[in-house]
């Protein structure tokens, strides 16, 4: 949905407000990765951070066809907001299968530096065959997402999960209110 021109203005919006970011050394761990190792290793660490603040999730990945986990995803915003992450990483059977960014616009009422991790669990595979075919996924078109806070991962078990998309938004740092993914595009990359 964002064209290109829309696409570089709110990247650049977004990297001029992260330098201006008072929240510590916490937020400056999300700078770009620059190579498939880093992103893998970046990937991973937030994948155990996940599992270690939410035991639900690694019984979720124990069924998923895939993890599509974003270590680190900048959202930025003064009335235009931007949220861009780049360097994540698909994991099947615990190996790395491809990268991926994700970039979202916005705008409204809105103020303020965050940063947050992503994880997305494919638990069927049209779910994960639509990320591979898509030449640029944009959430909320294509398969169900159904986001995943503390109380329903509590509830989530081997027989209600098994389709869909199922995402944990955790590690929020920084000074802005509410997190949503709608529209936000996932693009496949090729770091080197």
């Amino acid at each position: 949905m964002l064209n290109n021109k829309w696409s570089g203005f709110l990247l650049i919006s977004l990297l001029a407000l992260t330098g201006c970011q008072s929240t510590g050394g916490q937020m400056a761990s999300t700078q770009l990765a620059s190579s498939a190792s880093d992103i893998t290793r970046d990937s991973n660490a937030a994948l155990q951070q996940l599992y270690a603040s939410n035991p639900e999730a690694r019984q979720l990945a124990k069924r998923a066809k895939g993890i599509l986990v974003f270590p680190a995803i900048v959202k930025a915003g003064f009335l235009v907001g931007a949220q861009y992450g780049s360097g994540g990483a698909l994991f099947k059977n615990g190996r790395t299968t491809g990268y991926y960014n994700i970039l979202a616009g916005s705008y409204g009422l809105q103020a303020g530096v965050q940063s947050f991790s992503y994880a997305m669990f494919f638990m069927d595979n049209d779910s994960l065959n639509y990320l591979n075919r898509s030449e640029g996924w944009e959430v909320g078109v294509g398969p169900s997402i159904v986001i995943v806070d503390q109380g329903m991962a509590k509830s989530l078990t081997t027989t209600t999960a098994k389709s869909g998309v199922y995402a944990f938004i955790f590690g929020q740092k920084g000074l802005m209110a509410g997190l949503g993914l709608q529209g936000s595009k996932i693009t496949r990359i090729n770091p080197n």
